[in-house]
C-alpha cells in the first residue's frame, strides 16, 4: 500500500500563532489539553494504517554546496500512513485538531514514491 508523509504546518509569524499568542494562559492550558485529547483520538481512529507516529521538530540545518548552516521552514511535525490513494490520505487529516485546536496552519500529504532503479 502507497505510503504518505504528513507535515504538520505552522509558524510564528501567521496571524493564527499571533491570535494564540494572545489568549490568556488559562485559556491556552484548556485548548492545548482538548488538543491534545483530539489529537490522541485521532491517533487511535488511524493506528491500522500510521506507519510512524512521528514527532515535532526542532530547529532546521541546511546542508549545501556552500556548507551547513541555520534555516528556518514552516514543518512543525510529520507522520506517516498508508492509503490506497493520495485523496484517502489527505482525508484522514480533515479537520485535524493540529489546525481546528492548535494554531497550526495546516498539513501538507506528500506520497512517498518508490526510488528509482530499485
Amino acid at each position: 500500500m502507497p505510503r504518505f508523509l504528513a507535515l504538520y504546518m505552522g509558524t510564528q509569524n501567521s496571524e493564527i500563532q499571533k491570535a494564540w499568542d494572545d489568549l490568556p494562559e488559562a485559556e491556552k492550558h484548556d485548548r492545548s489539553q482538548r488538543a491534545m485529547t483530539a489529537w490522541g483520538e485521532w491517533v487511535e481512529r488511524h493506528r491500522h494504517v500510521i506507519k510512524d507516529v512521528g514527532s515535532p521538530l526542532g530547529k532546521t540545518l541546511l546542508a549545501s554546496p556552500e556548507g551547513i548552516r541555520p534555516t528556518r521552514n514552516a514543518i512543525a511535525a510529520y507522520v506517516i500512513v498508508e492509503a490506497a490513494s493520495h485523496d484517502e490520505a489527505a482525508q484522514m487529516f480533515r479537520n485535524h485538531p493540529h489546525f481546528t485546536i492548535f494554531p497550526g496552519t495546516g498539513v501538507e500529504i506528500l506520497e512517498c514514491l518508490p526510488m528509482p532503479g530499485m
